[in-house]
């Protein structure tokens, strides 16, 4: 078979790592109540930032953000594993600009994810991802986010939300945790 997957906030934990960020940057204490009851992806309404100033302060911390210690969810790297290890294709598909392209591919190597050559695509647009998505043939793809979820319904691929605050409205198969795959799977 194969399997799809974002990376950021279905592989790993990138928003919540940008919180704790945000609080350390801007000498506050945000509590993760907070976070976590957030209705949208964007994380600097928490902040009290405008979307113009949160977008700034995300591309100013960029590189700390995706290449410092942010939280695998649990799972993810063993299940990701074991299906390669079983004979299945895993492919990452990520919308990090063009420019991390070669470094968040050696994050996922340093950090024990399976990464097969021309199982990588990265610098598209999260709107160009259907069409990688549909040229791979995919059995299964796995994203967080709604606005990529939603293009993909024409497509012949079984589609499955990793469970987000910001995505529960979504009648999809969902995952909470990466240990719950296999059931999934057999569903």
């Amino acid at each position: 078979m194969k399997l799809g997957f974002d990376i950021d906030d279905t592989l790993i934990n990138l928003r919540e790592h940008a919180f704790h960020i945000y609080n350390q940057k801007l000498g506050q204490n945000i509590g993760l109540d907070v976070f976590d009851a957030l209705p949208s992806m964007e994380i600097h309404s928490a902040f009290g930032l405008s979307k113009e100033d949160g977008g700034k302060l995300w591309f100013s911390l960029r590189d700390e953000i995706y290449y410092s210690d942010c939280a695998i969810f649990p799972h993810a790297r063993e299940v990701l594993n074991r299906l390669v290890e079983q004979g299945h294709e895993v492919y990452y598909i990520t919308a990090r600009d063009k420019e991390h392209t070669e470094r968040t591919r050696q994050w996922l190597l340093d950090h024990g994810f399976p990464v097969a050559d021309g199982h990588f695509y990265c610098g598209m647009s999260d709107s160009e991802k259907v069409h990688i998505i549909e040229a791979l043939g995919l059995d299964y793809y796995f994203d967080d986010k709604p606005t990529v979820l939603e293009t993909l319904a024409h497509l012949p691929v079984r589609i499955c939300v990793k469970d987000r605050s910001y995505n529960r409205d979504l009648t999809l198969p969902r995952i909470s945790s990466w240990d719950e795959l296999d059931e999934l799977m057999k569903g």
